[in-house]
């Protein structure tokens, strides 16, 4: 199913996609990752833009 651009509001920016690769170019770049890193950590993490960010931020101080 394609993204629907149209439908955009809290609710799509509260998910990230690990499916669309702008989402994890954005996310990669956001929290200085790699691409792979960043899939990795949204796949593990869910939907849950709040959560994917956590994780980033613990594994940025590993």
């Amino acid at each position: 199913m394609a993204d629907d651009k149209t439908k955009t509001g809290a609710a799509d920016r509260s998910k990230v996609a690990a499916n669309e690769q702008y989402e994890v170019a954005y996310f990669a770049s956001r929290h200085g990752l790699t691409a792979a890193e960043a899939r990795a950590i949204i796949e593990k993490a869910g939907p849950s833009r709040e959560r994917a960010d956590e994780m980033a931020a613990k594994t940025k101080h590993l």
